[in-house]
């Protein structure tokens, strides 16, 4: 059940997580390494709503059901990109941050891939999928529904 709708929110809200999306968005990542990393954030979170945007938008996209369907999974997996297995660890260690964990280790493994401002974005990204599905999550937005939109398709 909806406990609030996104209608509802305060002013000023929506448009708030709306230009930090954007920001991300454009920031150079690319497109299909960001649905993986949304993809295994919002699995981590439970997050229906998002996993259904986020599967429906990378089939749109061209990425593989399989692939996307996959990502809890992917250290099982052969068909990920080091690149993109560098990523999802990260994801997974900033989305479940170990208190003790130094971090200096969270970028080990991304540092033969990105440069210290793709790391930031990679953050940044990180940091939004999450507020994303505690926000869909606290609100009861109902999942099932989402429907790609024409104008995110022309945007790819």
């Amino acid at each position: 059940m909806e406990r609030i709708s996104f209608k509802e929110l305060p002013a000023g809200f929506l448009t708030a997580m709306l230009k930090n999306q954007e920001y991300i968005d454009h920031s150079g990542i690319d497109k299909s390494l960001l649905t993986l990393l949304r993809m295994r954030v919002s699995y981590m979170n439970s997050c229906a709503y998002c996993l259904d945007m986020h599967l429906k938008e990378g089939i749109h996209a061209g990425e593989t059901a399989l692939r996307l369907t996959s990502v809890p999974a992917w250290r099982e997996t052969s068909y990920y990109t080091e690149k993109e297995e560098a990523v999802l660890e990260f994801a997974e260690k900033l989305t479940y941050l170990d208190l003790y964990e130094k971090s200096d280790d969270l970028h080990d493994g991304l540092k033969k891939f990105f440069s210290k401002e793709e790391i930031a974005h990679l953050t940044m990204a990180i940091i939004q999928i999450n507020s994303w599905n505690r926000l869909t999550r606290s609100f009861g937005t109902i999942a099932g529904n989402y429907q790609v939109k024409e104008e995110l398709v022309a945007k790819n």
